[in-house]
């Protein structure tokens, strides 16, 4: 029984290491680093300084125009009871008016 497991601890080890690239030691450590530091400058990096640029960009945007319109308070809400007047609804509230 002792070798069941053991049998089944080495099939996952196994397993592990085929699907990281069957490589061991200092080698899968220099791959998973080039690999890494690749994915960074071609996906990450590029993505990041879209940002940036497209945040600079507003930034200029908004500065370049010194009388837009700028919301400074939140607007007062509408102080209806029912909401919307639609139709014969509220119209007995109206003739007791």
């Amino acid at each position: 029984m002792a070798s069941g497991w053991r049998r089944a601890v080495g099939s996952v080890r196994s397993f592990i290491g085929n699907s990281m690239g069957g490589l061991r030691g200092g080698s899968n450590l220099a791959s998973w680093v080039v690999a890494g530091t690749l994915a960074y400058f071609l996906w990450v990096k590029p993505s990041q300084d879209l940002k940036r640029q497209q945040q600079e960009a507003a930034a200029v945007a908004a500065a370049s125009d010194p009388y837009r319109y700028v919301e400074k308070r939140k607007p007062i809400p509408d102080p209806q009871d029912t909401g919307l007047i639609y139709g014969n609804k509220n119209r007995a509230k109206k003739l007791d008016d």
